[in-house]
């Protein structure tokens, strides 16, 4: 007699259970349909001008009143952070400026910053014509464009500190409410030295904000403001900064030594 292996018996069963038939293909189960978004996360993918549009376009009394009330935060949250983002260029200034526009600017608080926790500044000491210190430059520039609530100043590296030598070029001095929060000597000399890397050290010692959703909320870079991603993206962030040449705070006082690639630059303004 020919057995069919494909038919559901209790013979057939009985031999699949001493291997005189394969086993019975299990179907596959079905996956589940993707979920439906969440309100909230639809309305953040739309401009002011198409929740208006959509607005306009519900018949539901309760939902409109919904996207209207979250059209106005929004609209509120915008108009406060054009009005936060004072800089989003480079400032190139003297050595008379340095108190002003570096220690005193970050000490000024942002509006409605309830925290205050002053103002991130980065002056970035330069030469040109120095090959890492040109490139550092076009970090600088994009970084400064792209977190305009963080003043950025540039100024020529003996200008700021006398005596400096090319070799602790490029430098970054990094200042909020008043305090050196570290430097950066010599930024790229010891090896290449990426956009990332630099911002992800300016992240974390504090000059930087991260980016805020469309309510204000904190973001991690890449939009996304999980707690797990918080997580990741400040363990990414600790891997671009290791290894750097970042120096503790401390006051820095010119100091005079004969070998200038021993010697340690304090600057006291």
């Amino acid at each position: 007699m020919a057995v069919n292996p494909d038919e559901d018996t209790e013979f057939n069963d009985a031999l699949r259970k001493y291997g005189i038939i394969p086993p019975k293909e299990t179907t596959p189960p079905t996956p589940s349909p993707p979920s439906s978004p969440k309100l909230q996360d639809v309305l953040d993918d739309l401009t002011i001008d198409e929740l208006k549009e959509l607005g306009e376009e519900i018949t539901d009394d309760d939902l409109d009143r919904d996207i209207d009330s979250y059209r106005r935060q929004r609209l509120a949250q915008e108009q406060l952070q054009q009005k936060r983002a004072r800089f989003g260029r480079v400032y190139p200034i003297g050595r008379d400026d340095y108190t002003r526009e570096v220690t005193e600017a970050s000490n000024i608080d942002e509006d409605g910053d309830e925290e205050e926790k002053g103002t991130g500044v980065i002056c970035f000491l330069y030469k040109d014509g120095i090959p890492q210190s040109d490139k550092t430059s076009g970090h600088i520039q994009i970084l400064a464009s792209r977190y305009p609530h963080s003043k950025f100043v540039s100024i020529v590296g003996n200008k700021c500190i006398a005596d400096l030598p090319d070799s602790r070029i490029p430098m970054l001095i990094i200042y909020r409410k008043g305090e050196i929060r570290n430097q950066l000597i010599a930024w790229g000399v010891d090896r290449e030295r990426q956009l990332e890397e630099l911002e992800a050290l300016l992240i974390l010692c504090g000059a930087l904000d991260l980016p805020r959703g469309p309510l204000g909320e904190r973001r991690t870079p890449d939009g996304d403001d999980s707690e797990e991603e918080d997580d990741d993206a400040s363990s990414r962030m600790r891997s671009a900064a290791t290894s750097t040449n970042a120096r503790a705070p401390k006051n820095i006082r010119a100091q005079s030594k004969k070998d200038d690639s021993d010697s340690e630059f304090e600057f006291d303004m």
